[in-house]
């Protein structure tokens, strides 16, 4: 359904676009067209995964390792990327920490590791690239990656819970405020989405996957491709007119949660007759 050539010579940074969701959006914005920047802590697996997405697109890849929580490396990032592209066009803010664990075991360090990477690695990458934006008259556009629980919130995942609703906030704030500046900013939150790094750390089992599944009318995990068919829409000239929008791809699960009656999923056909023959009776 997307046009050919749909991003076609745009300068994408995608921080944590070596693994997982980040790589599987960058690899999609290489086949279509756009030259792409990722960066993350680890150099070695940023630059195996550079030759690996250009191999199998034949795009542009340049690998910059990066600290987000940093703001000197992100600046340091900032320019590194623009020395080797000329420029940024889109940011997408994917780096992302995250694990369970009931909150009254955490220390201020997990706190600290978590809100350090998503929401100040966030905001410090949004303000970086928003201010080189503003000075040079460019407009721009930034995704950020959120998640279901960021406006609901979550036991368990609370720093998580805590840092994503900061990232929506700063998206409608932004959006706002640096629309005048030809500059839109849109969040994403995801449901679940199998991925090696971040699946083994919060449905470590078959059983806890199972779960999860169970809660998502649609009866099934999302496939990467349609985050990062989402993900080229939103940064593409096709969704201009879009901004200061939090969009789920969730199967469901966010309004199943959602309705206090929802459960009633369970209840049987014959369980249903037994309560219509009690109505009938009253």
């Amino acid at each position: 359904m997307f046009q050919e050539g749909l991003l076609k010579d745009k300068v994408v940074l995608v921080t944590g676009g070596g693994t997982g969701l980040g790589r599987a959006m960058s690899t999609r914005f290489l086949e279509l067209g756009a030259k792409v920047a990722i960066a993350s802590r680890r150099q070695e697996v940023l630059e195996q995964a550079a030759q690996e997405m250009m191999a199998a697109t034949g795009g542009e890849v340049f690998a910059t390792p990066t600290n987000v929580r940093d703001p000197v490396q992100v600046s340091q990032m900032m320019d590194a990327v623009e020395a080797r592209f000329g420029r940024i066009d889109v940011l997408l803010n994917n780096a992302a920490g995250n694990f369970v664990s009931p909150t009254e075991r955490l220390s201020h360090r997990a706190v600290d590791a978590v809100l350090g990477i998503v929401l100040h690695g966030t905001f410090y990458c949004t303000l970086e690239l928003g201010k080189r934006w503003i000075a040079k008259k460019q407009g721009g556009a930034v995704l950020n990656i959120a998640t279901t629980y960021a406006t609901t919130g979550s036991g368990y995942v609370v720093p998580s819970a805590v840092a994503k609703a900061g990232v929506v906030s700063l998206t409608k704030s932004l959006a706002a405020e640096w629309g005048k500046y030809g500059i839109r900013l849109n969040a994403i939150a995801p449901g679940p989405f199998p991925t090696e790094g971040a699946w083994s750390r919060l449905m470590p089992t078959p059983e806890f996957q199972a779960k999860f599944e169970k809660r998502i009318p649609l009866g099934r995990v999302g496939e990467h491709s349609e985050l990062a068919n989402l993900a080229s829409y939103l940064i593409s000239d096709l969704s201009a007119y879009v901004t200061g929008d939090l969009i789920h791809i969730d199967g469901g699960e966010t309004v199943w949660n959602g309705g206090e009656f929802n459960i009633l999923d369970d209840i049987s056909s014959e369980q249903w007759d037994m309560l219509e023959a009690m109505r009938k009776v009253k």
